[in-house]
C-alpha cells in the first residue's frame, strides 16, 4: 500500500512545549536549515502517523498571533497563511500551554478563521492540575469544533492520539468558525474578498493589517478609503475576540482551591530574580559552567588526544613513506587532531545554554538584566543573544530579530560579536593550559576556570562599552518597552538537551571540519613546498653533518612559501610578542577561529620527524631564538587571547551581520531588517494594554 504523506506544521506561543514535541515526534529525524532568502533557522523533520501515513513537519518560530512583530514572527505567519510557501501545510498543530489556556488559545482561533485544518494539542496538562486548573478537553473541542489533545510532550505522553487527530483532520474539511470579523469591518471586508477574489473574510482581514509589511498598493488605497487603521483595526478585534475567548474558557474549565501555599515557582523566583541576590546567582552559574568547561571535560579531551596521538602513529608506520603519508599526517590529521579534542568543552558549553533554557532560568535572567541594560542602550531581550554570543555568533545574531525596537535590534547585532564565542574556546584554552599549570589554584576555584571566565567577562563589558557609545550615536524616534513571558519552571526535557548537543556539535565538527580539512591541506602544501630550489641548497648546505634533521626541517619550514608569507607580516605583529608563525595562523583562523589550533598543529608539525606529539606539548618546546627561553611565555599568552577577544570577527560572522543589518554601514530605513518592514509596537494607551494581555507580562 502506497504511503500517504501530510504537510504539518507545528505552531504556537513561545515556551509552550513546541520544540520538545517537535523533538517527540521526529527524533534524530530532523535537519535544520534555513527559510528561502533569509537568516531564519528552519527546523524540519519526518514522522511515521501510522503504517500508511508519513508526515513532514515543520516547527515554526515561536508567535502569540498572526499579527507579527518580528522578522521571525513574520516567517511563522508566513508558513501558515500563504498558500504558495512550500511549507504550507495540509494541517497545523497548535501547541497550547495549559496553565494559561486563554492567552494560548488566541493565535489557534485566528487559525480556525482561516478555514484550516487544525490540531490542538493541549501541553501541560499535569502542572496546570497542580495550579488546580481543570480544563474539559471535550468541551474544549466541542466548542472550538476542532480535534483537542491532551499531551504531555516531556513524557512523551499523548502523542499517539495526537498522531491519529492529525490523520482525522486532514480527511476532513474545515469549515468551522470562530469570530465573525465581518460584524466589525464588513464593508472593507466585502472590497477587499473581492479584490482578493477571496471568500474568506479572515483572510482578507489580515491582508488588510498587514498591508504595510507586504507593500500592498491597492490594499492601501483601499485603506484610505474606508478609513482603515490596521492598528487600531487590530485592537479592536483583539478585544472582541478575547471576550469569546473568555466565554470558551470559563465554559470548558474550573479553577479549584488549592492550598494557599506558595507555588515552587514564586519562591524560586523570590530568590532567583531578587534585586540583589540575583545577580549574584548569575555570576554563580556563569562561574560553574566555565569550571566544568574545564574540569569536567578533562578526561574524555585526553581520551580525544591519545586515540589521535595513536592514529598518526599507527598510520605514520602502516603507509609506505611519501608525500600522501606526509599529507595525511601532517597536515589533515594534525588539523583536524587539534580541534577535535575540544568538543567535549563545546558540548558541555551547549549543554549548559540548553538546560538553562529548556528549565526556564534564561527568561529571568532577561527580566534581572534589564534594568541594567536599559543603561547601555539595550534591553532585557538583549540578553539573549548576548549569552547565546558565548556559543556562536551566528545564531545569537539572528535571535537578535525578536527586539520590537530598531534601536536596541541594531546595537544588539553590533555588540554581539564582542562576546567569545564557542570558536574561541580551543584558542583559550589551548593558551591557558600552556600558561596557567592546573594545580595553581585560587582557594577552591581552578585558577584554569578563573581566568577563563575572566575572558568571557572582559568580552561581555566589551560589549556593554561599545553599546553604551552606539547609545547615542543611533537615533530613533519610537518608544521601547520590554515584553516578556515568565514561564514555569521545568525539570529539563534531557531528550531535547542531548538532541540540542548533538545538532550544535555536528555544525562544530562539519561546518569547521571543512574549512579546517581544506586550509591544513593548503598548508601543508605551503609548509612543505618553496620556490626554486631553496631546499635543495639547504639540504647541500647540512650535509655530511650529523644530527641535523632538526635544523634542516627548521630552516626548510622558513624558505616554504608558508615561511616567506608569515616572514612578510611579521614586522607588524612582532610588537604584539608574536613570530611569523603564529601570523600565518592569525590569517587563516579569519576563516573561523577554530582554525587557529588546527594551523598551529599543522604548522608545527611539518618537518617534525622526530616524533608525533600533542600540540600542547608541542608549543611548549619551541623557543625563543633571541633568549632561548620558552616562546609562549604568560605575555605572549595574554597578549593572543586579548587579540582573539578584540580582533575582527570571522568571515562568517561579518556576512551574518551584513544580512541582518542589509548594509555595511548603520544607515537605511529604521523600519527595513534584511528587507521585512516590522510593524512598530502600537502607542496608543489600550492598544498597549491588548498588546500586553497577548504577549503576557511587561517590565519597563
Amino acid at each position: 500500500m502506497e504511503t500517504t504523506k501530510i504537510k504539518v506544521v507545528l505552531a504556537g506561543n513561545p515556551n509552550s512545549g513546541k520544540s520538545t514535541l517537535f523533538n517527540a515526534l521526529t527524533g534524530l529525524r530532523q535537519k535544520v536549515g534555513n527559510y528561502p532568502g533569509i537568516t531564519v533557522e528552519k527546523k524540519t523533520g519526518s514522522c511515521n502517523l501510522d503504517a500508511n501515513t508519513k508526515a513532514e513537519i515543520t516547527d515554526v518560530p515561536g508567535a502569540y498571533s498572526l499579527y507579527p512583530k518580528s522578522i521571525d514572527e513574520k516567517v511563522a505567519q508566513e508558513v501558515i497563511c500563504n498558500k504558495k510557501d512550500e511549507d504550507y501545510p495540509e494541517v497545523t498543530v497548535v501547541v497550547a500551554d495549559a496553565t494559561n489556556l486563554r492567552r494560548s488559545i488566541f493565535l489557534i482561533t485566528q487559525i480556525i478563521d482561516l478555514k484550516m485544518k487544525v490540531v490542538l494539542a493541549l501541553n501541560m496538562v499535569d502542572l496546570s492540575l497542580k495550579q488546580g486548573i481543570i480544563i474539559n478537553v471535550s468541551k474544549l473541542s466541542q466548542e472550538l469544533q476542532i480535534p483537542v489533545v491532551a499531551i504531555n510532550a516531556r513524557k512523551q505522553e499523548g502523542i499517539k492520539n495526537l498522531k491519529e487527530a492529525i490523520i482525522e483532520a486532514n480527511t476532513q474539511e474545515s469549515v468551522t468558525s470562530f469570530f465573525d470579523i465581518r460584524t466589525l469591518f464588513k464593508n472593507i471586508i466585502e472590497e477587499t474578498n473581492d479584490l482578493r477574489k477571496s471568500e474568506n473574510d479572515y483572510g482578507s482581514f489580515l491582508a488588510l493589517c498587514i498591508q504595510d509589511m507586504n507593500g500592498d498598493a491597492k490594499l492601501s488605497d483601499l485603506s484610505k478609503k474606508h478609513q482603515f487603521i490596521p492598528s487600531r483595526a487590530q485592537a479592536q478585534e483583539t478585544i472582541r475576540r478575547y471576550k469569546k475567548i473568555d466565554t470558551v474558557v470559563d465554559f470548558c474549565s474550573t479553577k479549584t482551591q488549592i492550598k494557599a501555599n506558595r507555588t515552587i515557582t514564586k519562591w524560586l523566583d523570590d530568590i532567583l530574580i531578587h534585586p540583589v541576590f540575583g545577580y549574584f546567582i548569575f555570576l554563580g552559574v556563569l562561574f560553574l559552567i566555565f569550571q566544568a568547561i574545564f574540569s569536567w571535560s578533562a578526561y574524555p579531551m585526553d581520551l580525544i588526544d591519545s586515540w589521535f596521538t595513536y592514529l598518526s602513529i599507527w598510520v605514520a608506520a602502516t603507509l609506505p613513506p611519501g608525500v600522501f603519508n606526509d599529507l595525511l599526517v601532517k597536515g589533515i590529521l594534525a588539523g583536524l587532531g587539534g580541534i577535535i579534542i575540544f568538543v567535549p568543552q563545546i558540548a558541555f558549553l551547549f549543554a549548559f545554554i540548553a538546560f538553562l533554557e529548556d528549565t526556564g532560568y534564561m527568561a529571568r535572567v532577561g527580566f534581572i538584566t534589564d534594568k541594567i541594560l536599559r543603561g547601555f542602550g539595550l534591553n532585557g531581550r538583549s540578553i539573549i543573544p548576548l549569552l547565546s554570543g558565548a556559543a556562536c555568533a551566528i545564531p545569537a545574531i539572528m535571535s537578535a530579530r525578536t527586539i520590537a525596537s530598531w534601536k536596541e535590534r541594531m546595537i544588539t547585532i553590533m555588540v554581539t560579536p564582542l562576546m567569545s564565542c564557542s570558536a574561541r574556546l580551543p584558542v583559550y584554552t589551548l593558551i591557558i593550559a600552556m600558561i596557567i599549570p592546573a594545580e595553581q589554584s585560587w582557594g577552591p576555584f581552578n585558577l584554569q576556570g578563573l581566568v577563563m571566565m575572566a575572558f568571557y567577562l572582559l568580552g561581555f563589558l566589551a560589549a556593554l562599552g561599545t553599546a553604551f557609545i552606539l547609545k547615542f550615536i543611533l537615533k530613533a524616534k519610537e518608544k521601547s518597552f520590554y515584553i516578556m513571558e515568565m514561564p514555569s519552571y521545568k525539570i529539563p526535557d534531557w531528550r531535547t538537551v542531548i538532541y540540542t548537543i548533538i545538532e550544535k556539535v555536528k555544525v562544530f565538527l562539519f561546518d569547521a571540519g571543512k574549512v579546517i580539512i581544506a586550509i591544513s591541506i593548503i598548508l601543508w602544501f605551503l609548509s612543505s613546498y618553496g620556490p626554486g630550489n631553496r631546499f635543495e641548497k639547504i639540504e647541500t648546505k647540512w650535509a655530511g653533518q650529523e644530527n641535523a634533521e632538526t635544523l634542516i626541517a627548521a630552516e626548510k619550514l622558513e624558505a616554504s612559501y608558508a615561511g616567506i608569507i608569515g616572514k612578510s607580516i611579521e614586522p607588524a605583529i612582532k610588537p604584539l610578542g608574536f613570530d611569523w608563525k603564529i601570523g600565518i595562523a592569525l590569517i587563516t583562523s579569519f576563516a573561523a577561529r577554530e582554525v587557529f589550533v588546527g594551523t598551529m598543529s599543522t604548522i608545527y608539525s611539518v618537518g617534525d620527524n622526530s616524533n608525533i606529539r600533542t600540540i600542547r606539548e608541542k608549543l611548549e618546546s619551541v623557543k625563543n631564538p633571541d633568549t632561548g627561553k620558552a616562546f609562549f611565555t604568560t605575555a605572549v599568552g595574554i597578549s593572543l587571547m586579548l587579540f582573539y577577544a578584540f580582533a575582527m570577527q570571522c568571515m562568517s560572522t561579518l556576512a551574518i551581520v551584513r544580512r541582518e543589518t542589509n548594509s555595511w554601514t548603520w544607515t537605511g530605513s529604521r523600519n527595513d531588517i534584511s528587507g521585512l518592514h516590522i510593524i512598530p509596537m502600537v502607542d496608543y494607551a489600550k492598544e498597549r494594554r491588548i498588546w500586553h494581555e497577548v504577549n503576557g507580562r511587561t517590565k519597563r
